[in-house]
């Protein structure tokens, strides 16, 4: 078009710049952006919106920002593409601050805001901040539809707060496949196996029939419960009753309901047995179970598939380091780490974070140096571990995969990201009555399990940790999970 010398116009720009959201063409979401002010084409509502979107879409939240910024005039459609788009690309802080802006610009959101707003709480665990967006829907008169309802209840769950989504799952009367199935799953990923049941139960005798996302839902409560052979009949149920072709996430289920529960030649068998080929979330998964059971052959066998599938992939190596150095074999597990030194391959940090007085809080596990409160942190994690160790706490040092000695392990565990996290909360929070909720990049280690038990203790307050997996309740001393993770 620009080599035949037509002119594009108003109408151009939109369509050019929704290509490139589809694409995710970056760099020529922002050439299109300087084209449009050398050209002086009129920016209206429409372009300015589409030029938005198509930056948010190919992440360059900056120019989003920008843009919106240099906006005379901002539309609903405008405010919700920013809340949107800024959660869609994982800055789910930022999408709460535009919302909060959004309000106090008297801009009346839409439902499809408020699903947004909520649907960013949810990633990052900001019950403060999904309270005072359930206010607003209630105070502003929003109708509890299938899509508000089913945000909220999401939102609870996610946040921790069960019996709330409950609640609100109770009060929605337009419920669809959607709803039903956020509900099951918060109850599943909970560990509350008989509710979820309940739930698929009372869902059916509402005439919905189940989808593969609720099945999802329903193996996972079986694995959480160790409901070994009840997750099997689902899992025959799904595919002969309802004639739902498993994915690799239900295939994924089965592996980490049989390895969880110690059948790890069934789970090996199963896998070799698939109609598709495994992925990398398969063999991971019964590689975790193999080292929660210190099976190391069937370990460095999934860990040789791993390393085919993806041989740069960190988690491969990880993995089998962490298989050797889980039953003492250091030299083995010295030789992976060096291996992945010289292949330049990394392992991401783990990372939690916690929300107090409405701001979501981060910590990165090893680093607190730099925290405005760091030596605050650390003198109440000495207090909360100190305390622990004379109502008969010990430090879990075999979760330290390193040969070092015994005293430096147990300082390796106090860096933990969630420790970190829970010494702040003890610290700030307020009423000092409050749940604690904590939200982690990976799986809880025992240490920490175990520490988090003493510290609903000594604190007298629920902790809630909600990792990779599961939730995690602590209370007066005992986890919700029955120490089945």
């Amino acid at each position: 078009m620009l080599r035949s010398d037509a002119r594009p116009d108003r109408m151009t720009y939109p369509f050019v710049l929704k290509s490139t959201a589809q694409l995710f063409l970056r760099r020529l979401a922002g050439e299109l952006h300087c084209m449009i002010f050398k050209t002086g084409v009129e920016l209206d509502s429409f372009v300015e919106n589409s030029l938005i979107n198509g930056f948010l879409a190919a992440g360059l939240l900056d120019k989003a920002k920008a843009a919106f910024d240099q906006m005379p005039e901002k539309n609903v459609v405008t405010w919700t593409t920013m809340v949107n788009g800024f959660s869609q690309n994982g800055d789910n802080e930022k999408a709460l601050s535009v919302f909060s802006r959004m309000l106090e610009e008297n801009v009346r959101p839409n439902d499809f805001t408020v699903v947004s707003a909520l649907s960013a709480c949810a990633k990052i665990g900001a019950v403060e901040a999904g309270l005072r967006i359930h206010k607003y829907i209630k105070d502003n008169r929003f109708r509890l539809n299938a899509a508000i309802g089913t945000a909220l209840v999401d939102m609870y769950a996610k946040c921790g707060n069960i019996e709330s989504a409950s609640q609100v799952f109770s009060e929605t009367k337009e419920r669809d496949i959607l709803t039903w199935s956020v509900m099951i799953w918060g109850w599943a990923l909970h560990g509350r196996f008989q509710q979820a049941v309940q739930c698929s139960k009372q869902m059916l005798r509402s005439g919905i029939k189940p989808d593969e996302v609720v099945f999802l839902a329903l193996l996972t409560a079986c694995t959480h419960a160790g409901q070994v052979d009840l997750g099997l009949n689902i899992f025959d149920s799904m595919r002969l009753d309802y004639q739902i072709d498993p994915s690799m996430k239900h295939y994924s289920l089965i592996v980490d309901l049989l390895g969880r529960a110690g059948r790890l030649n069934e789970a090996l068998k199963f896998i070799e047995e698939m109609p598709i080929n495994p992925d990398l979330v398969i063999w991971g998964t019964l590689f975790c179970a193999c080292r929660a059971h210190k099976n190391v052959e069937i370990a460095e066998f999934a860990v040789t598939k791993l390393l085919e599938l993806e041989p740069k992939h960190p988690g491969s190596y990880v993995f089998l380091s962490n298989a050797y150095a889980a039953v003492g074999r250091w030299e083995d597990a010295e030789r992976v780490r060096s291996s992945m030194q010289d292949k330049g391959v990394g392992k991401g940090p783990g990372w939690s974070h916690v929300e107090v007085d409405g701001q979501v809080h981060r910590f990165v596990a090893g680093d607190n140096a730099h925290h405005k409160d760091a030596n605050e942190i650390h003198q109440k994690l000495e207090e909360i571990m100190s305390g622990a160790r004379k109502q008969g706490y010990m430090p879990g040092t075999e979760w330290v995969l390193h040969n070092i000695e015994e005293e430096e392990k147990e300082d390796a565990l106090g860096s933990h990201s969630e420790k970190l996290a829970l010494a702040f909360a003890l610290i700030q929070t307020s009423p000092k009555t409050a749940p604690i909720r904590i939200v982690k990049n990976l799986r809880i280690c025992g240490d920490c399990h175990s520490l988090m038990k003493y510290a609903s203790i000594m604190s007298q307050r629920e902790i809630i940790v909600r990792d990779i997996k599961r939730f995690h309740h602590f209370k007066d001393g005992t986890c919700s999970c029955g120490d089945y993770w």
